[in-house]
């Protein structure tokens, strides 16, 4: 199967006078129709990962192709084939719910007549027809966020870029806007969403790569994760605040042992623990106890 996004050892770094940030050596790929989440606190490089890929900044280095053409030489080709949903609004709140989309379709080039056909159809089938005529300040959280999708979807895109696609919305509106965005890829859209939340990516995403200041710590299966990071345990609980403090600092160990992203296992990338296609199931590069776990599962097993 082609891939659909493909990035090798692409980075961008932010430098400041309290050091630097950003995205170091992240090598992923994702299939046609499949979904690949990005989870990782803040700062973990997620937002700098879309924003390269979507050619809205450009990568220090490194290769990245979306949709079959470069991001760097063919940036415009790209941009053809993708949507994107930011992290924040990108309607006007002042027009209503179909003003704003025969709008996108206008600036998507659509006729007039075919803009409008659209809107109606984006309307009906995200759940705005009752308030397809009251201005956007008017909508809740999660009517917004289905909007900003709905505007991604004008001229349907070949790769669907979601940046935090839940974040603020309350259970309902979260549970509504995933059967969306599963929906999508069930018909054939390659979606890259990016997210804290491990729930949300297990819930929408084929794979998951962790991400920790900028790093690749670990990619699989969500299946895969799970056996890596332990049991479940309450979200909220002091248990799983101290969890989540040793995963991160297991991480950060993890990072000091040698130059991000350049260790390798067999000519793979350092923290790939497999991409669950058959039985080449490759070990993580971070260390192991007698039992195979790996030192972050032992911590945060405890």
């Amino acid at each position: 199967m082609r891939p659909a996004i493909e990035a090798e050892g692409v980075s961008k770094i932010y430098r400041s006078r309290d050091g630097e940030s950003g995205l170091r050596e992240l090598s992923l790929h994702a299939n046609e129709g499949e979904a690949l989440a990005l989870l990782g606190p803040n700062g973990a490089g997620k937002t700098t990962a879309i924003r390269g890929l979507a050619t809205l900044v450009a990568f220090d280095r490194g290769t990245a192709r979306v949709g079959g053409y470069d991001v760097s030489t063919e940036a415009a080709r790209v941009r053809e084939h993708i949507g994107l949903v930011g992290q924040y609004a990108a309607v006007d709140e002042q027009l209503t719910a179909g003003q704003n989309l025969r709008f996108f379709g206008r600036l998507r080039g659509l006729a007039r007549r075919f803009a409008g056909q659209r809107a109606d159809e984006l309307i009906e089938g995200f759940g705005l027809g009752e308030a397809q005529n009251r201005a956007v300040s008017t909508f809740s959280g999660g009517m917004r966020r289905r909007l900003d999708l709905a505007t991604s979807l004008v001229v349907p895109p070949q790769v669907l870029f979601v940046d935090e696609p839940t974040s603020g919305l309350d259970p309902a509106a979260r549970r509504d806007l995933w059967e969306s965005l599963r929906a999508l890829v069930r018909g054939g859209t390659t979606m890259l969403l990016t997210t804290q939340y491990l729930e949300e990516a297990d819930h929408l995403a084929d794979r998951i790569v962790l991400l920790a200041r900028g790093t690749v710590v670990a990619q699989g299966t969500p299946n895969e994760l799970k056996t890596l990071v332990g049991p479940p345990c309450r979200p909220g609980g002091p248990r799983h605040h101290r969890r989540r403090a040793e995963l991160l600092a297991g991480s950060q160990r993890e990072l000091r042992a040698g130059p991000p992203g350049r260790a390798h296992h067999h000519g793979h990338p350092a923290g790939r623990i497999g991409d669950g296609s058959g039985p080449d199931r490759r070990r993580s590069v971070i260390g192991r106890d007698h039992t195979g776990r790996s030192d972050t599962a032992q911590a945060i097993a405890r």
